[in-house]
């Protein structure tokens, strides 16, 4: 049986991952899903992207964890890079779920469809704390277009802004290129949070780790809430020794 360690993506909080822990411990495996630090409801939103990867990392010193699985999704995929530069040898695997894979020197900001970008100046700027909200219509057609209304308005309320400081961080990232922790690409084939193609999730981004493990599987962007109990089935998969 497995430790998996699940980092969440931009406007969630580890809560997120409640039905998918579920389903990873029924079938005998143990889960963590951590929050970020700046995001969540009701806190801080002042932070820089080191700041966020040592709540992290902070996170698994504090419960000891070893020979972990650690899962990045969307924009969780930049801070598991530098959390697996940290700590390298506590890692088993490192799965990047439709993840944010920066080359050395780039921003996030750099890897998003130019029409994003706009849209995420404009937010930040008329936001009070230089956040982002994100709008309902992008959510329901582009992030969680597998679900039905209700679930993805119900999904919506548990999400809140995301800070746009660490967006726009350019990051080191030479050391993470050294390392040769195994890693897998989790690929949800509906998943249209990047359109497709030029600005697609994969192979653009995927390929950026070498020698990987692919793992696919039908969905959006949102499956921890839309289909948790697959998802839960590919990250063992894409987890697997």
């Amino acid at each position: 049986m497995s430790t998996f360690v699940l980092v969440h993506g931009s406007w969630h909080d580890g809560s997120s991952w409640s039905q998918v822990i579920k389903h990873l411990e029924r079938n005998g495996h143990t889960a963590f899903g951590p929050t970020i630090a700046g995001h969540g409801k009701g806190v801080d939103k002042q932070v820089t992207h080191a700041q966020s990867v040592q709540s992290i990392v902070d996170f698994i010193v504090d419960h000891e964890l070893t020979d972990f699985v650690l899962l990045g999704h969307s924009y969780g995929g930049t801070i598991v890079c530098k959390v697996a530069e940290v700590i390298p040898d506590r890692i088993r695997r490192l799965i990047f779920w439709n993840a944010f894979i920066l080359q050395d020197g780039e921003r996030l900001y750099d890897v998003v469809p130019p029409p994003y970008r706009g849209l995420f100046d404009q937010l930040a700027a008329s936001s009070p704390d230089n956040t982002i909200t994100l709008p309902f219509p992008i959510w329901r057609e582009a992030f969680i277009n597998d679900a039905d209304l209700e679930l993805a308005q119900q999904a919506y309320e548990q999400l809140s802004s995301e800070p746009y400081g660490p967006v726009m961080e350019p990051l080191d990232l030479k050391q993470f290129y050294t390392l040769q922790i195994p890693r897998s690409f989790l690929n949800g084939t509906e998943d249209t949070a990047l359109p497709p193609g030029e600005w697609g999730w994969h192979p653009r981004l995927s390929s950026r780790l070498g020698l990987y493990r692919l793992v696919q599987m039908p969905g959006s962007h949102e499956l921890l809430f839309s289909n948790p109990r697959l998802l839960a089935e590919k990250i063992i998969e894409a987890g697997r020794d």
